[in-house]
């Protein structure tokens, strides 16, 4: 079980949700999740923004980069680089 599959279930337990809950609210299948769950595979980037969107904590903590959940936070003006 990787890092990423044991804080999915961790914030899913801890969120009261079931797969199917969470598997509905980032629009994926609950067989996706059980798998993410399990280690069996795992999501491709635009998943785990959704992930980390809906659970409120940042990428680096959903895959183990940091023990931190804070997401970043965002700035104010949507002004991309070299506009």
């Amino acid at each position: 079980m990787t890092i990423f599959s044991e804080r999915l279930r961790m914030l899913r337990r801890q969120n009261g949700l079931t797969q199917l809950e969470l598997a509905t609210a980032v629009q994926l299948s609950e067989r996706v999740i059980r798998y993410y769950e399990s280690g069996e595979r795992e999501p491709v980037v635009s998943q785990l923004i959704a992930l980390a969107d809906f659970f409120n904590v940042s990428l680096d903590y959903l895959v183990g980069r940091t023990d931190d959940p804070t997401p970043p936070k965002r700035s104010s003006s949507s002004q991309e680089p070299g506009s």
